[in-house]
Order: C-alpha cells, then sequence, then structure tokens
C-alpha cells in the first residue's frame, strides 16, 4: 500500500446530462453504481491509505447503500462547483497530512489498478499529473454561429482523464489561494495548478476510462461490463441449524416470531450463512467457516449481515459483481411466505445487489426426519457472480 497516498472521490455533481432520475452517480451499471464501482476499483488497487469521498447533502441515503463495506473517510458535502466540492475533500484530508492525492471523478468507475498506479508513480515525480489521450479525429473551432474558424494542431491537444495525481501541500494552497482570489471557475485541478503557476505533466490514460454523462454513455458501460465480466461462475450453499429456547429466529437478516430460536455460534441464521458459503464457493475462496471459525469468540453472537457483507464485498474487489441469490428454505415452520419480500429486500440490502437479483423460496420436509419433527431447519443457496475475465 501506497502509505502516505490518499484519494478523493468527487460524487456531489447532479449530472443532468444523463438524464432524469437520481444522480448518476447512484444509477446502476449492470447491478452497481458508479460510485461503488469507483470505490470498488480503488479498494482493488491496493494503493489507498485513505478514502474520502465528497457528496451532495441531499444524498445521504444513497451513499450509504453505495458504499456498504467499504472503509472510508466519514463523508463531507460539496459545493456549488466542482472546484469547491475538491477543496472540501482537501480540508478534511488535510489532518492525516498525506504526501499525495488522487482526484477522481465517482462518474468514471472503470479506471483500473494499472491507471491508477501510473498516476501515483506519475504524481510522486512530477508534483501534479494528469491522464491524458491523444486526439484522432480532427478538431475543428467553431464560432457561435457554427461556423468554422480554425483547425487546430491535433498533435499538440489531448483531452485529459481522472485520477489526477498532486503533491497534497501546493494543491490545498493553490485551491485555498483561488479560493481567496474569487476564482471558481476551473473544471479541473490541472488547470488550477496551472493558474497557480505549477507545471503539470502528462501520463497514459485509458480509452476504457471515460465519463458516464448522457445517457449513450450509460448503454456503452452496460455493453462493456457484459463483454468484460465473461467469467461466469455458481456457487453452492448448505447451512443447518437446531431449534433451541428463544422467541424468535432470524432468517435473512430480518427477525421472525417463533416458539424457538435457531441455535448457532452467531445468531445461526441459516439463510445467510447458506448464501456466503454459496458466494464464496463460487470465488473458490473456502467457506465461512474458514473466514469466521466458530472456535473464535469475536463471532460469538455475531449477526450474520457481517458475513455477507464481507462475501460481497470479496466479489467486489476482484472487480465482480453478484449477479444473481437464490435461496430454499426448508422448515415446518415458521412460515417463511409472510417475510419473503423482507427477507429479499435485506438481503439485497446487505449484499449490496437490487432486490431483483435475489430469490427467496420456502418448502416443508413433508414431516419427515428431524426437519418435520421441527427439531431444526435447513438453507440452500446458489450464487451466481461474474468476474472479470483473466
Amino acid at each position: 500500500m501506497a502509505a502516505d497516498c490518499a484519494f478523493i472521490i468527487v460524487a456531489a455533481g447532479r449530472g443532468r446530462r444523463s438524464g432524469d432520475g437520481i444522480p448518476k452517480q447512484y444509477r446502476p451499471v449492470a447491478g452497481q453504481c458508479a460510485l461503488r464501482r469507483s470505490l470498488a476499483q480503488v479498494s482493488h488497487s491496493g494503493l489507498a491509505s485513505a478514502v474520502q469521498v465528497v457528496i451532495h447533502p441531499d444524498d445521504c441515503d444513497l451513499y450509504e447503500d453505495a458504499v456498504r463495506g467499504f472503509d472510508l473517510q466519514p463523508p463531507v458535502s460539496g459545493r456549488e462547483t466542482r472546484q469547491g466540492s475538491v477543496l472540501a475533500g482537501l480540508a478534511a484530508l488535510e489532518p492525516k497530512a498525506p504526501s499525495l492525492v488522487l482526484i477522481h471523478d465517482a462518474a468514471r468507475p472503470f479506471a483500473s489498478a494499472a491507471l491508477i498506479a501510473r498516476a501515483i508513480e506519475a504524481g510522486r515525480t512530477s508534483g501534479a499529473a494528469i491522464p491524458a489521450l491523444r486526439i484522432v479525429d480532427t478538431v475543428k473551432s467553431v464560432s457561435p454561429d457554427g461556423t468554422i474558424t480554425g483547425t487546430p494542431d491535433r498533435e499538440a491537444l489531448r483531452t485529459v482523464q481522472t485520477p489526477q495525481a498532486f503533491a497534497f501541500a501546493p494543491l490545498i494552497a493553490a485551491h485555498r489561494n483561488a479560493e481567496q482570489a474569487g476564482r471558481c471557475d476551473f473544471t479541473d485541478d490541472a488547470a488550477l495548478m496551472e493558474w497557480a503557476g505549477h507545471p503539470v505533466s502528462t501520463f497514459e490514460g485509458e480509452s476504457g476510462n471515460f465519463k458516464l454523462t448522457t445517457p449513450e454513455d450509460f448503454m456503452r458501460a452496460e455493453t462493456m461490463l457484459r463483454d468484460r465480466l465473461s467469467d461466469i461462475r455458481t456457487g453452492m450453499g448448505f447451512d443447518v441449524h437446531a431449534f433451541g429456547p428463544g422467541d424468535h429466529v432470524t432468517l435473512g437478516g430480518v427477525r421472525i416470531v417463533h416458539d424457538h430460536g435457531l441455535s448457532g455460534h452467531s445468531d445461526a441464521d441459516v439463510v445467510l450463512h447458506a448464501a456466503v458459503d454459496a458466494i464464496l464457493g463460487a470465488l473458490a475462496e473456502g467457506d465461512i467457516g474458514d473466514h469466521f471459525p466458530p472456535s473464535d469468540p469475536q463471532w460469538k453472537g455475531a449477526t450474520s449481515d457481517r458475513f455477507l457483507k464481507f462475501a460481497a464485498e470479496r466479489v467486489a474487489r476482484r472487480g465482480g459483481v453478484i449477479a444473481h441469490l437464490d435461496i430454499t428454505v426448508v422448515s415446518e415452520a415458521p412460515r417463511i411466505g409472510p417475510h419473503r419480500d423482507a427477507m429479499r429486500a435485506r438481503i439485497a440490502e446487505i449484499a449490496g445487489v437490487t432486490p431483483d437479483r435475489v430469490g427467496v423460496k420456502a418448502t416443508t420436509n413433508e414431516a419427515m426426519g428431524f426437519i418435520g419433527r421441527r427439531e431444526g431447519m435447513v438453507a440452500y443457496a446458489t450464487a451466481t457472480i461474474r468476474l472479470p475475465t483473466s
């Protein structure tokens, strides 16, 4: 890990050009929103010592849903301009005194770990560096009435992206000087640093690191992700717990009144335990007992949402998504039907997916065996995940 390399993820914009609805950084792209994908890329790189997200104050609930499972600084509210939002993020990080900071747009969810590593290397070398791409099309300058006024030499032109890397102290000083000077019109931090007299270098960007701006961009992203996440895997999970003393059971993260409880080292949530094993099986990363052994006293009485969040985060760290979870509960009682939708919603919330990607079914054991004798209950789960092709 780069011990003193902090990240600021700017997620305070409204994104009106992307169409009606919630802000673009929270819109799902192949099952996960852009902000979560951006955070997963940063997390997967293993190069962040601290991650500071800047959000719009109206988006607190959307933000909390998007970032479950990530270890982040508390979010800070953005300002009316992107420039002001970045300064808010810098001020929040100032007590940590990082030597380097990377500024990244939440709406660029496809920056690779290699690009992030290049940004850090370039930033440490020059103190100010941004990813850039050569222009392949002929460029024209045009008057307000649409008349061409010139043809610039494209060899001297570049389009630029984020993450942009800067030495922390000069960047926050430049931001504060610009604020005092009444300058709030800089569209990126490179322009602000140029104004402050700091040379800014470039390094090679990535064509796939495009910004989600228009509805067409979201369509492109969906297509790209379908092509990229072509390693489709399925895992199966199973769990069983005996009934014991108690007045409720917890199934799928939902408390259900019952004349018995379920016995177990944690909260004995057979539904979530089976789902965790299914996800870990699809990843080929062992089972729930490997990661949360019952011999470890810290897991005694633990709520199983922690285990499912862990498994979902393992998928995200490998750049993948949970495509579907399907769970079958086998029990004579309690009845699952009245609680099915609540269970689906809670499982989806924990796993970071939408409820339409979670199925919950229930059946009895036709009064046979230990289930028929109401001695315990069983859950089976299947997880389908999509990972990048290596």
